[in-house]
């Protein structure tokens, strides 16, 4: 499945701004490449930012939101970000349903 973190933090814990958020920023990605298969997590397809808005955007195919949570936890994300797990869907796979279904 495919799954949407989206990880916003304020700007006092902005990793450009906070000292602390910045050293857990910057090993996050190695975390994620370390724990991956411990929280089933198939591949990480991509890891965006809007550094005004202070928010991380990053899409995974995992097994369960639940993964993905844990996931969350162990390698820092939720320790400056509030986060939020939003299940995806593929465009194509949902016109190829809705076209069966017409």
């Amino acid at each position: 499945m495919l799954f949407g973190v989206f990880a916003v933090h304020s700007p006092d814990l902005c990793p450009l701004n906070n000292k602390d958020s910045k050293k857990i920023f910057l090993q996050i990605q190695g975390k994620i490449k370390t724990t991956q298969k411990k929280f089933n997590i198939t591949k990480v397809l991509g890891f965006y930012m809007s550094v005004l808005e202070h928010e991380w955007i990053i899409i995974l195919d995992a097994k369960s939101a639940h993964d993905v949570e844990q996931m969350c936890i162990t390698v820092g994300i939720s320790t400056t970000s509030t986060v939020k797990i939003v299940p995806l869907n593929d465009l194509e796979k949902v016109m190829a349903k809705l076209k069966k279904s017409a």
